[in-house]
């Protein structure tokens, strides 16, 4: 196999959010929005293919989502352009964490995936 001549680089940051009004103590649902920026650092144009979330409760229940793009869409990133999307989870703890893995091709159809480190979901008062 060829290796690339530039070694593609999708650079992913992550914010997140309690949705109170999406969550229900009572019923063990706690939801949280997150907003992923996404930003392509490599020189070549790339194109966000399909992701693989793993997200954790604290209880340590572990649910895996795969798909085709991000919500709904499979964003071609010129070099130095960025895509931001938001999405939400709800988890039966007040607080988890999320990781994941995006799999991109670039315009040359070379394949790579780029990871989403973990980020923390928490209900301000969990923290407490």
């Amino acid at each position: 196999m060829m290796k690339h001549m530039t070694a593609p680089e999708i650079r992913c940051s992550v914010s997140t959010r309690y949705l109170p009004e999406q969550s229900d103590a009572a019923q063990s649902l706690y939801a949280f929005s997150y907003t992923i920026t996404l930003t392509n650092m490599g020189e070549l144009a790339a194109q966000v293919i399909a992701r693989h979330w793993v997200i954790t409760d604290a209880a340590g229940h572990i649910e895996e989502v795969r798909g085709l793009g991000v919500v709904g869409h499979q964003p071609l990133l010129q070099p130095g352009e960025r895509f931001e999307y938001s999405s939400w989870t709800r988890l039966a703890t007040p607080h988890g964490r999320m990781q994941g893995t995006l799999f991109c091709i670039t315009t040359d159809a070379f394949g790579f995936e780029t990871s989403i480190p973990t980020f923390e979901l928490a209900q301000a008062s969990a923290l407490h």
